[in-house]
């Protein structure tokens, strides 16, 4: 399976901005307080206490709200400290996993927020702007293809992996208006 941007590398800052333009007060809020208060903690702490991973899942889909709720502060810590600190990529992201309410686009934004390398956001819309219209079940295999063409992105780009993932949301949105 082939994973093609539909933009030019050009555009990706246009992209990335009209993602910014289109946030509602509420939800930029949400972001910010992710990107400049929350991800620096779980950076250095290399693990996520209770609010901080609710904080993450809440901004990703506050629909699991009550299942992410159930996970008990040292279960949390622990599970997310394997994910930040192990150097095997399969480990990484589905650890994660075993959080309840917790599936493989939010673990995403965990290690997305959460982890010294780059990963990407794994979203139905970021896939779309990939040429991955409707994706396979997801499993390590295609995760691990997925954050490697990203990054590849990113690197070409000489772009940060949250400006290339803000543009991949953006792209699908506004051309695909769903």
């Amino acid at each position: 399976m082939s994973i093609a941007h539909r933009f030019t590398k050009g555009e990706i800052e246009d992209w990335a901005n009209r993602y910014i333009s289109r946030a509602k007060k509420r939800e930029w809020e949400a972001e910010e307080n992710i990107e400049q208060v929350v991800s620096p903690s779980v950076r250095k702490n290399r693990s996520c206490s209770r609010s901080e991973f609710l904080a993450l899942c809440d901004w990703k889909t506050p629909r699991t709200r009550q299942q992410c709720e159930r996970n008990e502060e040292g279960f949390i810590r622990e599970v997310t400290s394997i994910a930040f600190t192990t150097p095997n990529e399969r480990l990484r992201i589905e650890v994660l996993t075993l959080l309840e309410g917790v599936n493989w686009p939010t673990a995403s934004v965990l290690l997305h927020f959460g982890h010294v390398d780059p990963y990407p956001i794994l979203d139905f819309r970021a896939l779309e702007s990939l040429s991955i219209v409707k994706p396979p079940t997801y499993e390590f295999s295609f995760w691990w293809k997925y954050v490697q063409r990203c990054r590849q992105i990113a690197s070409d780009c000489n772009i940060p992996m949250r400006t290339l993932d803000r543009a991949l949301w953006a792209y699908s949105k506004f051309k695909r208006r769903r």
